[in-house]
């Protein structure tokens, strides 16, 4: 657990406000979703239960929950606003866990759970269960005494998957430890309605990870299998780039539907790129390069590139923008890369390390020059800028090799007598 990180007990939660980084409540807490997992791991907490002013109940990652304390939640920000439903893998904390009847292992003795603490882990935004209080004997209306003590998660029966369960359930707590290729990989060799069954009980961003590892016939299917705000909710979640990439190879019509389903700001990017070529720098690139203003510093800098969601290509660089500083208006000055930050002082502004020396590629650079541009500078990412001298975005190297291999490239197996995943 993170060193020095409070316990939390869910029951304190329930009702909390939740703010927005402006101040601003966007609605209370009233549950807390969990995973439960296999291999005697303690069920992950995925995110909370938000209902709004208008009484819509939605759902909050905690990946977008920056601080909990002093009786508030407080949010990055951005928020789904559709309503939460609750899906087959999940389990609600208050709603589920509570007031349950479980043994002791060990002892088999009944207890009642009455709270559930939960902490987040080292260096990661992961939220774990950690214990549970728990109150002897069978409990009930009519008998509200006996012994109270807090146990390890571990002690208590009944909050964790058999390995050998033929439910999507145990499957999907499975996948959790394998990388999103290797997730993609034993996808494609299920059938078709187990596909979809196991594609329905991921997660929203677990989803959006696999599909960018899937060949595009099974990327189709799967996305047409899932209602229009889910299918509408995955894309978002998906890197701009592989979003516009499989929009194509939908008819027009559903196209268009699907795009208007998802938040104005991720539409707009991911039609941005549908408009270029796709085996252009503007039809690779990603719009979604770090970019920093000249007076950050170092530090700042060095900030953004630990985010836990940047690909390790995104997160080699940072890209200097005269204000705004975000694609695709930011007036491009330059490029730090991560090398220079470890070699200058926090304090230090970007601005006065930047790299100008090399020349950005224009967005209807071809995908062949765009491959030995990075071989020849020995690069894994390159700026892309319109004529005007705005950044559009950038194209990381794993993109240009997504179009250089074989089509089929994505249905090899890794895990074979090779070895090649494993290191051997």
């Amino acid at each position: 657990m993170v060193a020095g990180a409070p316990r939390i007990f869910v029951s304190h939660l329930s009702g909390v406000p939740v703010f927005d980084p402006n101040g601003d409540q966007v609605g209370r807490v009233r549950d807390l979703v969990a995973m439960l997992r296999v291999g005697g791991r303690p069920p992950r907490l995925l995110g909370m239960v938000v209902e709004l002013t208008s009484r819509r109940r939605i759902f909050l990652p905690m990946t977008r929950v920056t601080g909990v304390e002093s009786g508030q939640v407080i949010t990055t920000g951005v928020v789904n606003m559709r309503r939460f439903e609750q899906r087959p893998t999940e389990r609600l904390i208050l709603g589920e866990f509570l007031d349950r009847r479980v043994q002791l292992l060990g002892t088999d003795e009944e207890v009642t759970i009455l709270d559930v603490s939960i902490q987040q882990l080292p260096a990661r935004r992961d939220w774990e269960i950690d214990k549970y209080f728990v109150r002897k004997g069978r409990g009930g209306a009519l008998r509200r005494k006996g012994e109270t003590l807090t146990v390890e998660w571990s002690a208590v029966s009944g909050f964790s998957l058999e390995e050998h369960g033929q439910g999507a359930e145990s499957l999907v707590a499975t996948f959790e430890r394998l990388r999103p290729t290797d997730v993609a990989n034993a996808l494609h060799h299920l059938s078709p309605k187990r596909r979809a069954e196991v594609a329905a009980a991921l997660d929203d961003d677990r989803l959006a990870d696999v599909l960018e590892e899937l060949p595009e016939d099974d990327q189709v299917e799967i996305l047409g299998k899932l209602k229009d705000e889910r299918a509408a909710d995955v894309l978002e979640a998906m890197d701009p780039d592989d979003a516009a990439d499989l929009l194509s190879e939908l008819p027009e019509e559903d196209k268009e539907r699907l795009l208007a389903l998802m938040r104005p700001d991720d539409a707009a990017d991911v039609r941005r790129l549908m408009a270029y070529e796709e085996r252009t720098a503007g039809g690779l690139m990603t719009t979604e390069p770090i970019v920093l203003r000249p007076d950050a510093t170092v530090a700042d800098a060095l900030a953004r590139v630990r985010q836990s969601d940047l690909s390790p290509a995104l997160a080699a660089q940072v890209y200097v923008c005269r204000p705004p500083d975000e694609t695709p208006t930011g007036k491009y000055l330059g490029t730090v890369h991560f090398q220079r930050l470890l070699r200058d002082p926090p304090f230090t502004l970007v601005g006065s390390i930047v790299d100008s020396d090399l020349v950005p590629l224009p967005p209807d650079t071809p995908l062949s020059s765009v491959t030995s541009y990075l071989a020849a500078y020995n690069l894994v990412s390159v700026p892309v800028v319109d004529a005007s001298g705005s950044l559009l975005g950038a194209v990381t190297v794993d993109d240009v090799l997504d179009h250089l291999l074989p089509e089929d490239w994505r249905e090899t197996d890794f895990h074979g007598e090779e070895g090649i995943a494993r290191g051997r």
